[in-house]
Parts: C-alpha cells; sequence; structure tokens
C-alpha cells in the first residue's frame, strides 16, 4: 500500500449535489430506515455521482467553496495523493476540478463502472455483518510510474476483505535527459611568441569573432551593422573556417567555445543543397586540419560524416566529372541552377580533402574518386598548352567549346591544386608535376603581359581561349604564392624553371601589391592594366569592379614569398593591407564588412557582411606573415588547402 501523504482533499458542492442527482425521494425512503453505515456508503455514492456529472457537464465551470456538513454522516474527506510530487495545501473545489480534468473518457467509463460497484456493495451490505468505511485516494503510484485512483476499504478496525478498484490516469510529463557533452580531450597549443605585430591581428581576429559570436553565432556569416547574419549552407560557416585559425593564434576559450558547438550542436543532417567544392574546402577541410592540429576524433567523425554527405557528387555522376550540387541529406545532386555546366575549379579542387579523409580513414573510396576526377580531366581535349578552358559539363565529361582560359575566378584553384596534389603525398604522383609545369608554362607564353607605362607584369585572360584580355582578378593575386612555393621543391630537377617561376613570383606579388595603392589602400575586386602608351595610369579600375571583400589571395602570396626569400618588405606590405583594414572595413561595435568601394575613403559604403574566409584564410595568412618562427605550420610538413586549412604532407600516395 502506497504512503498517504501529500493529499489534495476534493471537496464538492453540497448545492449542487442536491440540484443535479434525480433520485431524491428514494433516497430519503431509504435514508430513514439505513444504518449509519449505509447512509455513508450511500453518501459516497452521491459524492462519485457527483464527480462524474461534473466532468461531463460542468468542466471549467466555477463553482462556490463549501463544505459539506452532515453532522449524521461523518465521512473522511476524498482525497488526491501524488507521490514525490511538490506538496499542494489549496482545499478548494476549483483545485479539485483541475485534477478532474485530467481525466478522459476512458477514464470517466472506469468512474462509472466503480459506481456500479457501489450500487453493489450498497445491497450487500444491506445484509448483517463486519463493514469497512471507503475511501477514495488519487496518486502517483511509484512501481507504475502512472497516474492512479483506488477505492480502498479502510474500515472500522473490524477485520473484513478490501474491496479495490483501480482507474489509470495519465503519467506525468517527464522532460527527456539532455545528451551528456562530448568532452574534449587535452590539447596542446603552439607556444610561439608572439611580437607586437601578430598581437595586432590576433586583436583585429577578436574584433571580428565577437562579432560573428554576438550576432551570428552557429550560422555562415555575420552582417555586423544590422547585427544579423545569412545562411548559405546552415553549418557554421565562418565558426568553421576559423577554427584552425583560433587553435594557430592560442585562443583557447574562443576555440573551446567553437570546438564545443560542433562536437555537440553542430548537424549535417540537413535538407539542403550545398556547392561541393565550397563545402569540400570550408567543411571537410577544417574538420581534417582540426583532426591534426589536436588529434581530437570528434573532428574525425565530423569529416567522415560530411564527406560521406558530399560522396554522391561523385559517385552519381553519369561522367567521370562530378555534379555541383547535392543535398546534404537525401544525397541528390544537381547542375547548377544558371546551367549545364560545372566550373573547372568546382570539379578540380576538392582533391587533397578527400584523398585527405582516405588517408585518415584507411578507406581508399574517397581518394579513388577525386583520382578519377583528376584523370578525366587530364585526358580531354581542348587545352591549350596546358591551360583548360573555365566550363566543363558533368552528364557529357566535356569541356564547353570557347570557354575562356584564366587563372582568376572559376578556374584558378586547378592550378594551384596541380602542385599541391604533388606535394601532399611526398612529390611521388609525378604526373601532378608535369602537368603543373606544363600549365605554367601555358601561362607564361599566353596569359602574361606587361602594363604601360611602367611595365608591371600582370596575368590576364584569353577570351574564347583567342583573344587577350589585360583583366586581373584579385583572384590570380594566388598564383605568386604557388609560383614561389613551387620553385622551393623544382630547383633540383629542374633549376631553370624553377628560377623563372620565383621571379615571375616577385613580379606578380609587385603588381598585386600595386592593386592596393587606392584612395583607401584596398585593392578592387578587378584591376584592368593599360596598354596604350598615351596613358598615365597602368591600372585602371572600373565603378562595377571597386568593391572589397576582404579577400585573402595577396596576403597568402606575400606569407609564402616572406617564408621562401626572407625579403622584408613583404611583412611591410601585410603591415598596410591590414591597417587599411583596420580603418575601412571595422565596425566599432564589433567585426569588419566588405565595401562597395575602395575609391572613396570618406565613403567607402560597407555591404554590411563578414565573408568566413576574413577569420579563417586573411588573418590566419597575416599572422603566420608576421610570425619569427617558420616551425609554425612548416611548409615541409604542411600544405595549404585552397581555404587556407593546413593539411599533412605524406610519405606515399598509399592508402593504408
Amino acid at each position: 500500500m502506497h504512503g498517504k501523504k501529500d493529499y489534495v482533499s476534493l471537496q464538492l458542492d453540497n448545492e449542487s449535489s442536491s440540484s443535479t442527482f434525480s433520485p431524491i425521494s428514494s433516497i430519503r425512503r431509504r435514508w430513514k430506515r439505513s444504518t449509519s453505515y449505509q447512509k455513508k456508503l450511500l453518501f459516497l455514492f452521491l459524492l462519485l455521482t457527483m464527480a462524474v456529472l461534473l466532468i461531463q457537464h460542468s468542466r471549467g465551470a466555477e463553482s462556490k467553496d463549501q463544505h459539506v456538513a452532515a453532522k449524521a454522516v461523518k465521512r473522511k474527506p476524498v482525497k488526491f495523493e501524488k507521490a514525490e510530487q511538490p506538496v499542494y495545501d489549496e482545499a478548494d473545489a476549483a483545485v479539485a476540478h483541475h485534477a478532474l480534468d485530467r481525466l478522459d473518457d476512458e477514464k470517466k467509463n472506469v468512474l462509472s463502472e466503480l459506481e456500479d460497484r457501489i450500487k453493489e456493495d450498497i445491497n450487500v451490505l444491506q445484509r448483517p455483518g463486519k463493514r469497512k468505511n471507503p475511501k477514495l485516494i488519487a496518486r502517483f503510484g511509484k512501481k507504475e510510474e502512472k497516474m492512479q485512483v483506488e477505492a480502498v476499504n479502510l474500515g472500522d478496525g473490524d477485520g473484513g476483505n478490501n474491496v479495490d478498484v483501480v482507474v489509470n490516469l495519465p503519467a506525468p510529463v517527464v522532460k527527456p535527459e539532455p545528451k551528456p557533452k562530448i568532452p574534449a580531450p587535452d590539447t596542446k597549443f603552439p607556444h610561439t611568441e608572439q611580437n607586437e605585430r601578430q598581437k595586432f591581428v590576433v586583436d583585429v581576429f577578436l574584433h571580428a569573432w565577437k562579432g560573428y559570436k554576438e550576432t551570428a553565432w552557429g550560422h555562415d556569416h555575420a552582417h555586423p551593422i544590422s547585427r544579423t547574419y545569412d545562411d548559405w549552407f546552415g553549418v557554421g560557416l565562418t565558426l568553421l573556417d576559423a577554427l584552425d585559425t583560433m587553435y594557430i593564434m592560442g585562443l583557447q576559450q574562443e576555440y573551446f567555445a567553437a570546438r564545443d558547438w560542433i562536437a555537440n550542436t553542430m548537424d549535417f543532417n540537413k535538407d539542403i543543397d550545398v556547392n561541393l567544392f565550397e563545402c569540400t574546402i570550408r567543411v571537410l577541410g577544417s574538420m581534417l586540419s582540426a583532426y591534426h592540429l589536436t588529434k581530437d576524433e570528434i573532428y574525425k567523425v565530423k569529416a567522415i560524416d560530411i564527406g560521406e554527405r558530399l560522396l554522391p557528387a561523385l559517385s552519381r555522376s553519369v561522367s567521370a566529372v562530378p555534379y555541383s550540387d547535392v543535398n546534404l541529406k537525401t544525397g541528390n545532386t544537381h547542375a547548377p541552377k544558371w546551367g549545364p555546366d560545372s566550373t573547372v575549379s568546382e570539379v578540380t579542387t576538392i582533391q587533397i580533402e578527400f584523398r585527405d579523409l582516405s588517408f585518415i580513414t584507411g578507406n581508399p573510396k574517397y581518394k579513388d574518386a577525386v583520382d578519377r576526377v583528376s584523370t578525366h580531366i587530364a585526358s580531354l581535349n581542348g587545352k591549350k598548352d596546358g591551360l583548360i578552358p573555365m566550363w566543363v559539363n558533368a552528364n557529357t565529361g566535356l569541356f564547353r567549346p570557347g570557354g575562356t582560359l584564366t587563372v582568376g575566378a572559376r578556374a584558378d584553384s586547378y592550378y594551384e591544386y596541380l602542385l599541391k596534389q604533388w606535394i601532399q603525398t611526398g612529390q611521388t604522383e609525378t604526373h601532378y608535376l608535369t602537368e603543373y609545369l606544363a600549365a605554367i608554362e601555358g601561362i607564361q607564353k599566353h596569359l602574361v603581359g606587361h602594363s604601360l607605362p611602367n611595365g608591371f607584369t600582370y596575368v590576364g585572360e584569353l577570351i574564347g581561349g583567342v583573344t587577350p584580355s589585360a583583366k586581373m582578378d584579385h583572384l590570380a593575386c594566388f598564383l605568386p604564392g604557388t609560383l614561389a612555393l613551387g620553385s622551393t621543391l623544382i630547383s633540383s630537377s629542374h633549376p631553370r624553371e624553377a628560377m623563372e617561376h620565383l621571379q615571375l613570383a616577385k613580379d606578380l606579388t609587385a603588381t598585386c601589391h600595386q592593386m592596393y595603392a587606392t584612395p583607401t589602400g584596398l585593392s578592387p575586386e578587378i584591376t584592368y592594366f593599360n596598354l596604350n602608351q598615351a596613358a598615365k595610369d597602368d591600372l585602371i579600375v572600373k565603378p562595377l569592379d571597386r568593391h572589397n571583400l576582404l579577400r585573402p589571395e595577396t596576403v597568402e602570396s606575400l606569407f609564402y614569398l616572406w617564408r621562401i626569400t626572407k625579403d622584408t618588405k613583404y611583412r611591410d606590405w601585410g603591415w598596410d593591407i591590414v591597417q587599411a583594414f583596420e580603418r575601412y572595413t571595422k565596425v566599432p561595435a564589433a567585426g569588419y564588412t566588405s565595401i562597395k568601394n575602395v575609391m572613396d575613403p570618406n565613403f567607402p559604403n560597407p555591404f554590411d557582411k563578414m565573408e568566413s574566409f576574413f577569420l579563417g584564410e586573411t588573418l590566419k595568412y597575416l599572422f603566420l606573415l608576421f610570425s619569427d618562427d617558420d616551425k609554425l605550420i612548416p611548409l615541409d610538413s604542411w600544405v595549404f588547402n585552397t581555404e587556407a586549412h593546413p593539411l599533412p604532407i605524406h610519405a606515399s600516395a598509399a592508402v593504408s
């Protein structure tokens, strides 16, 4: 028998009882010839009948609080007990009615059966014998974990058999226990002494991070002026891109907050289409890099998860060319919404990430999938001295005829990854080096030009594969860094090419620095170079190209040129750039923003958007540029993916 504590007395309205219960005359006649105990049973019958009628006809009605006064019948009150629940001391009918409201139709039927049982008991109890006083108790059963109503014979101490009737009521609502958080393992951070310029970059990062944390936590991009956010993939792109930057900078508090969100909140099971290329370099690249830097297994788990969700873009293609978009939840794939073709950079800049996924899992399927793409692209016709058109079709597997040849948007990182795939596997896959050397020779032959009147070296485009254009994207400023990195690795096997590549790298870096020679000290998105001898200025910036998106390509090349040449001018140029960011793109409250007009220092006209690569690439490369320690991410042990996430160099291409 359960305990009898924590009751709520249920008191019914006597006047209401007399008005709603119909067989009054019969009860009066029986009353005169009934014993005291029979009167008590009759009164209990009235009580239960009233309860049912109240449920059926008076739900929600207010009734006055009155105690049942029956001097001739001394009954014990009907009470509710809820074991191990908060105690309620109110003894009014409203509380009782709220308790009764919890009964559904099924419980009403059971109470009706209870009435019938009591009627039978009245007839039985008219016979001579030992009798007990009934009492009604409602409580939460401890073992059954559900609410019960029991009519039990408590008796007058004369003995006799108990009569029990049990009514099950709804179980109490119990909130599910929260999932246990996945704790972070012991993590060793770099312990490199930071100089003043590095500390300045860290302060810039913290101000940018504050803008993201306060306005866009868990979302893709912050809008620091309006203090809102946007979602492209809905997976926290800025947080993921910034993760290894925080680790490299030694920002432990910020890192562990991001790590906690990744481990316990981030979910890739989203019904959303993502771009294969962008999601690979940012999300998969981030998780792989964090895993290698920290040895935290949670990043490996997340890398496998996102890798599996992206893989259908490769495996479901009817050709060797992957589809540009894939749904993270369903695996459905399709070509870009704006046309049938993918860009060459999209399908050829996923390789070192998926290959690394094979290296950490021992499963060759990821590497095989992207190696198939590389082999197919290498076999296609339509190239021009190692240069490839910018569009390729996933259905036919062919280049679009008449495509523009460029190292800018839509083709840039194809050339970058030719070199880096060779580096990633310990310089063992020589066919990538062969393709890379052929491509650089084609760039020198067809795309490199010199402006007038000062002769700045630029890398332009061939429109339709035929017509030269002196147009250079800021994106193309990655090339000097790639050339410089490659030159150090081919100096023995290809000494002439190594010298030429390093010189071209220096010349192009100087040109990229000139692109920052604007009234704001920030580069436009696109620059044209003058080829007219009568003109005074070498660089031309058109009105639609004046925006700056906080891009990293120039400071990336400055980092490589500093590491390789140790010429301090590259550091000085980087310092000028970060000062310009601070002056013209900083949002006072928190964050930094892209701007629309680098030509107007009085009104640069902010975009109100902070790209994830500002924290993931631009500030990381600036921090490493100013580092006095070349062992902080050494270039003979690590290779950066195109989103600046460092991945380890392996001894071979073998997956084991």
